[in-house]
């Protein structure tokens, strides 16, 4: 969808230079459970809404990834987001931002609602919350970039949806000039994405 395109791509350096950390989706699920934890889910998100620049990459890979043991997220299939994207596409923008508050406040690590509502922040120069959700997606995408160096099967990127993958790659600037193949794993599927010499794996987690 044209929403997945990256309008601020040249105001966003290109991802941040936090350390890359292993990804363990069993002690990330563990942690976001436990109410003594550091990296509590609610601890974390709390954080994450209020003072996103204050993450850590630890932190980061905990929200992102978390989201795999989530049951109340927002689905592309929804009314709810259906609603919200047919106001993006209509260019209603005011309309946006009450749709996408609303389903930021359910799932407030979702890209796809980030995205729409930074369109929407810009086209009203909404500045303040602009800022916001761009240091949030920031946080986000670092998460992805630092889960692997995207140069073989082993060392894939890894990401929570096809969704994901596409902003991940727009962010890449890996444009229709590359092709992709796929392989089926056991725990996601790999897609390979290649132009001449080049090839970056990335691993969609199921």
């Amino acid at each position: 969808m044209n929403y997945r395109i990256l309008f601020f791509l040249f105001i966003i350096p290109f991802f941040g230079l936090s350390q890359k950390t292993k990804l363990d989706l069993k002690n990330i699920e563990k942690n976001l459970s436990n109410p003594n934890s550091t990296y509590n889910y609610d601890r974390l998100i709390f954080k994450y809404k209020g003072l996103p620049k204050s993450i850590d990459s630890i932190e980061a890979q905990h929200l992102y990834y978390g989201r795999n043991f989530r049951n109340d997220l927002v689905s592309q299939s929804g009314d709810d987001f259906k609603e919200l994207a047919e106001a993006f596409k209509s260019n209603n923008f005011i309309e946006c931002i009450k749709l996408g508050k609303a389903l930021y406040a359910k799932d407030p690590t979702n890209l796809d609602v980030i995205l729409i509502l930074l369109r929407a922040y810009d086209q009203t120069k909404n500045i303040g919350n602009f800022s916001h959700h761009i240091a949030q997606l920031r946080l986000l995408t670092d998460a992805i970039k630092n889960s692997g160096d995207g140069k073989s099967e082993q060392t894939a990127y890894k990401v929570n949806s096809v969704g994901d993958e596409y902003i991940f790659l727009n962010m890449m600037n890996v444009g229709q000039d590359y092709t992709r193949t796929s392989k089926a794993l056991k725990d996601g599927v790999i897609d390979i994405w290649e132009k001449e010499e080049n090839k970056i794996y990335i691993k969609i987690l199921y």
